[in-house]
């Protein structure tokens, strides 16, 4: 199980850094920004957060499930 989690942090600290990402610079993007175009850009890093998020579960549950190395099936 302790080999599972090591292999687990890897896709949770790049979900981390990549939803911080997002959040950050198009905040930046929505203080520069006028009208109804501030609001679209606020759609955007909720849509990629949220993708990015349902990825890293999926991924934590195949490593759950034994298969690391999804990739050989292809």
């Amino acid at each position: 199980m302790n080999n599972h989690r090591k292999k687990m942090t890897a896709p949770i600290i790049i979900t981390i850094i990549v939803v911080l990402y997002y959040v950050v610079y198009f905040g930046f993007l929505i203080t520069l920004i006028e009208g109804i175009w501030k609001y679209l850009l606020g759609i955007i890093p909720i849509l990629f957060s949220i993708v990015m998020i349902k990825v890293c579960i999926e991924r934590i549950n195949e490593i759950k499930k034994g298969e690391e190395d999804d990739i050989s099936k292809y």
